[in-house]
């Protein structure tokens, strides 16, 4: 079974091609848990609700790969 994880990426898609069960689909590319155009505090967050999102995640059982994004 293995030990399960959450993958939070930008691209989805190809973490799905390797296998991930576990996917929170990031921002962008270059920063998948941030928004350079936030202030400080805002960004900081951005980035709770991302490790909160993939921690919530983390705690369901899944059958196959199962992509969530933060409004959803």
């Amino acid at each position: 079974m293995g030990i399960p994880v959450v993958q939070i990426t930008a691209i989805p898609n190809i973490a799905q091609m390797v296998g991930v069960n576990r996917i929170v689909q990031g921002r962008a590319v270059p920063n998948p848990v941030g928004d350079p155009s936030l202030d400080e505090t805002k960004e900081k967050e951005l980035r709770r609700r991302f490790i909160l999102k993939a921690l919530g995640l983390l705690q369901q059982e899944v059958d196959g790969p199962t992509v969530a994004t933060l409004d959803g």
